[in-house]
């Protein structure tokens, strides 16, 4: 029923949050990574990459991550691709608030990178409830 989440594009300004959480997703997740240091890179390798998931940091300089998932769902095909938010900014109106957005849901940071996987796994998986 539904496809087996393998490529996941992960925006993240921060070098070393975006390296651990990216080793996270891949050794322990076994998932596909593109890695983007912001939404200007996140635009220029998402249709080569054709991701299945978006994974955005909220808080990014130049192009945050509402607004780089506004942009990405622009491009041809990528307008249905789902989005998770990662974020300090967890109150629950936040959380609300990128859910309006477009976002399945929001993982808070700091994050456990042990739990990273199965956690957007199970967001992935619930995406249609």
């Amino acid at each position: 029923m539904s496809a087996v989440l393998e490529r996941i594009l992960y925006v993240e300004d921060d070098d070393d949050i975006r390296t651990l959480a990216g080793f996270a997703l891949k050794a322990v997740g076994g998932f596909t990574v593109e890695p983007c240091a912001s939404g200007r890179e996140a635009l220029d390798k998402a249709l080569g990459f054709a991701p299945q998931l978006f994974l955005l940091d909220v808080m990014m300089p130049g192009m945050d991550g509402p607004t780089t998932l506004a942009r990405l769902r622009a491009l041809p095909g990528l307008e249905a691709v789902p989005a998770i938010f990662m974020t300090a900014k967890v109150q629950p109106q936040e959380v609300q608030r990128y859910k309006a957005l477009g976002s399945l849901d929001v993982i808070s940071k700091p994050f456990d990178p042990m739990t990273l996987s199965s956690g957007v796994r199970a967001i992935w998986e619930r995406r249609h409830d």
